[in-house]
């Protein structure tokens, strides 16, 4: 599909998406997501037809196209942008409200950025360029920093933002909601010691083998859940976010699966992989049981 235009591959993907996951797709919704004729529509249709000949056919009755059987999807899909997409809707048009494509209940976020705080840490991020904020915190309650942020990071509960502190001199994770007035400071170069590439739990990877708990009566169910392979859900993440995403799933992090309760279905079998991550004062069990 080099010689297809991108414009024209929106379209064709839009059609794909629609025909999985939906199962039909028609001119009309080609005219209202895009904004083109009914004329260019007929000829995306055709288009897609000619590439996939045994994803589409049209059914005269309903005077719709409907997937066929044998449904080979064109584009490749990953579970959470399809998830968000049918939840939530698709395309890059922020002004106008998207509709979801099918009924949805997803959970309430309590915490959410402030846009134009999230705007200025973008900019930096983008034009690597450092910041002076203003931070809440736990510990040190309301101070004045200087940042130099690299990535945002999701944790599954809230946003937070990857950045190097130069208050406190090194690496570490601050939340996106408990800042406030941001400053570009265009001034103020970024230093060597400074940049992502010398934050080491950031570029360090560990490996994790999650397995179903122990004291499961039936650990397949897990297994199925997970779609673990011979028992084990092995995992490749950033030793900066391991904390975050044992949390996240409450995995078990003491070395004999002690912890007791349901909402633990998962254990970490190899917790020597933990050794030198430095987040791991949230991960469940660790604290009882530390690695040495």
């Amino acid at each position: 599909m080099e010689d297809i235009a991108q414009a024209q591959k929106e379209r064709l993907a839009h059609i794909d998406f629609r025909l999985y996951f939906l199962g039909s797709v028609g001119r009309n919704d080609l005219v209202k997501r895009f904004g083109i004729k009914e004329a260019a529509a007929t000829r995306d249709l055709a288009q897609y037809r000619e590439l996939k000949p045994g994803n589409i056919e049209y059914d005269t009755k309903a005077k719709l196209y409907k997937v066929m059987a044998g449904f080979q999807p064109l584009f490749d899909y990953q579970p959470e942008r399809v998830l968000s997409a049918l939840s939530k809707g698709v395309g890059d048009d922020t002004v106008s409200a998207q509709k979801p494509f099918i009924p949805c209940e997803t959970p309430s976020q309590l915490s959410k950025p402030d846009l134009g705080v999230l705007s200025v840490l973008t900019r930096a991020i983008y034009n690597k360029q450092a910041v002076q904020i203003e931070y809440r915190s736990l510990t040190s309650g309301f101070t004045t920093r200087e940042i130099v942020p690299f990535y945002l990071v999701d944790n599954g509960l809230r946003w937070h933002i990857r950045t190097y502190d130069r208050r406190r001199g090194r690496f570490t994770d601050f939340v996106l909601t408990r800042i406030t007035r941001p400053k570009l400071l265009p001034d103020s170069p970024v230093e060597d010691h400074e940049l992502p590439s010398e934050d080491i739990q950031w570029n360090r990877i560990v490996e994790l083998e999650i397995v179903a708990h122990p004291q499961l009566e039936h650990k397949e169910t897990i297994e199925a859940d997970y779609g673990m392979k011979d028992g084990v859900l092995s995992l490749k993440i950033r030793a900066a976010v391991a904390g975050y995403l044992l949390r996240r799933w409450n995995v078990d992090c003491t070395s004999s699966a002690t912890l007791k309760g349901d909402e633990y279905h998962l254990w970490l079998k190899n917790r020597q992989a933990l050794y030198g991550v430095d987040n791991l004062r949230i991960a469940p069990g660790y604290d009882q049981d530390p690695v040495q």
